[in-house]
């Protein structure tokens, strides 16, 4: 009795799970093989019942297919998600990759109407494509207001640092967002955007209490939460004053009390990843999981042993820890959800693999992108042509493995090679540049005699803990500037750390801004920058007018 019971709780709380897959078909090409299930093993879950997948890496073709064969598989309806924030091109190639959100945040301060009609597109294509190559439930918006400049983590991720634009803007996007036939998800509640600690690496410890959450955190949730929001995910965040015992994600005051009680939200509750280190490094699988459902989330998302977070939920349920109840409640929001995707999400696509050699990114979402980038990209004073031997193009990044945004044919690399720069790539796996005595001045002997064209990328994202990048390069900046080496600016990415490069910038030296890192922002800064002749071809290309 004991055994049947046990098969039946297994295949119920199976539902609530949510793992992480690898988007290519063959194990061969996981790309993160400690987070992604090989096929027999995930394969195996889907024919037990599980709920739901995380997908990564691979093109939009590949993603489709892989999509087909995981429904295939499954035993029933599944929840199949991504990261999608930026756009479905931010994690599967052939995908539209728009410039991250605080772009519009910036834009709405100017131009209020322009912004949330950008965001509702926004939102309008990611959905259309996140649909067309199988997914059905979109881990978007990003809810978090950025109070914080120096936030490692959600920075450039968020619609602003003003909890009123952020709300218009997210509420803007959510509206584009399900007129797709897809699912939403607000995150990361309660608010993640103080924090000066990555939740990847390390617990965020923070002082706030109901009050502060009040004035500033929860007010985009609650709109969101009055607009529909099919689904909220977790912070993995301390907050002492409210809860000193627990998490956020294992917290029934925040999750159970605040959440569904005061606030009124009756979708599901997702946990954030519990593969992070704000979890694994003092909480196990089994009892992370156990500990987050105990809470009132109803889906654990990637779970560090999905095996063990299972058979830890069981036990919890046989001997009354977490009442059966909770699971069952769990399981009809979960139902209540599948039943609101349209026929869109049915199987009836499955023989149409391929897209029929068609362009995945139609012409309405490049022109979207173009618009977003043309929009945000900022120069101030133009670089002229430089007859000086030993020009030197340095490019800072966070990382190069792997480093999606820039390759040997990025425009950050040709465009100046074509002005006579020699390109040097600065990352934290190539050799040490700063002089020995010193952690904020290169050793500009390493690179070449300049002057040196700066460019940096640099903007808050997940592991990069690199919340401490501003002092270092604000001492290379008035290195160069006292040797008269500095011929040119270029910041990509963060607005804050933009913001404080440019007080120190001497006024007459050329500098730019774009909030976007990928290669169609490179090219219209850098084209813009250098006054390019093949500027006037991409406009020429692809005139678009746009209205409120």
């Amino acid at each position: 009795m004991i055994s049947l019971q046990k098969n039946e709780l297994r295949k119920k709380v199976l539902e609530l799970l949510v793992i992480r897959a690898s988007g290519f078909s063959f194990d061969s090409q996981r790309q993160y093989p400690l987070w992604e299930l090989p096929n027999e093993q995930l394969k195996y879950l889907l024919k037990q019942g599980l709920g739901g997948v995380i997908l990564h890496g691979g093109s939009v073709q590949e993603i489709k297919n892989r999509s087909i064969t995981l429904r295939r598989w499954a035993k029933q309806s599944i929840l199949l998600c991504a990261d999608v924030e930026e756009g479905v091109g931010q994690r599967f190639e052939g995908g539209s990759w728009l410039p991250p959100p605080m772009a519009l945040g910036l834009r709405y301060a100017k131009n209020p109407q322009e912004a949330l009609y950008l965001a509702e597109q926004y939102g309008r294509c990611i959905g259309s494509q996140a649909r067309r190559c199988g997914l059905n439930w979109v881990l978007a918006p990003v809810c978090d207001v950025n109070s914080n400049p120096l936030n490692p983590v959600i920075n450039m991720r968020a619609w602003g640092k003003d909890p009123h634009t952020v709300s218009a803007l997210v509420c803007s996007f959510h509206r584009g967002l399900i007129s797709q036939g897809v699912l939403s998800c607000a995150k990361h509640f309660p608010g993640h955007g103080d924090t000066r600690v990555d939740s990847h690496l390390e617990l965020p410890i923070l002082d706030n209490d109901f009050s502060r959450l009040k004035e500033i955190e929860l007010i985009p949730f609650k709109d969101l939460i009055d607009n529909g929001v099919h689904s909220v995910m977790t912070a993995h965040i301390l907050l002492k004053k409210i809860d000193s015992a627990f998490i956020a994600t294992f917290s029934k005051k925040l999750l159970s009390h605040l959440l569904r009680e005061k606030l009124g939200f009756q979708g599901l509750i997702v946990t954030d990843a519990l593969i992070m280190k704000a979890i694994t490094k003092k909480y196990g699988p089994g009892e992370a999981a156990v500990m987050a459902f105990e809470a009132g989330a109803d889906l654990i998302l990637m779970p560090e042993n999905p095996f063990e977070a299972i058979e830890a939920i069981v036990e919890a349920l046989i001997k009354g820890r977490i009442p059966v109840k909770r699971l069952e409640q769990s399981l009809e929001r979960r139902y209540r959800a599948i039943s609101k995707l349209n026929s869109f999400d049915c199987d009836s696509f499955d023989d149409e693999i391929s897209f029929n050699n068609k362009e995945f990114e139609q012409s309405d979402d490049q022109c979207l992108v173009k618009k977003i980038i043309d929009i945000s990209v900022e120069i101030r004073n133009n670089l002229s042509s430089n007859d000086s031997n030993g020009l030197v193009n340095l490019i800072r990044v966070d990382d190069i493995l792997p480093c999606k945004f820039l390759s040997k044919s990025s425009p950050a690399f040709l465009i100046p090679k074509k002005f006579g720069y020699k390109n040097v790539l600065f990352h934290s796996l190539g050799v040490d540049p700063w002089k020995k005595d010193s952690n904020d001045q290169l050793a500009l002997d390493r690179f070449g005699k300049g002057p040196f064209l700066l460019q940096l990328f640099v903007r808050g994202n997940p592991f990069q803990g690199n919340q401490n990048e501003t002092a270092r390069w604000k001492a290379v900046v008035h290195q160069l500037q006292s040797k008269d080496l500095l011929s040119a600016l270029i910041v990509y990415g963060s607005f804050y750390f933009w913001h404080d490069l440019s007080k120190v910038l001497n006024p007459s030296i050329p500098t730019a801004y774009s909030p976007g890192q990928m290669p169609a922002a490179q090219q219209k800064t850098l084209d813009a920058f250098f006054q390019n002749d093949k500027e006037q071809t991409l406009i020429k290309e692809n005139v678009i007018k746009f209205t409120d």
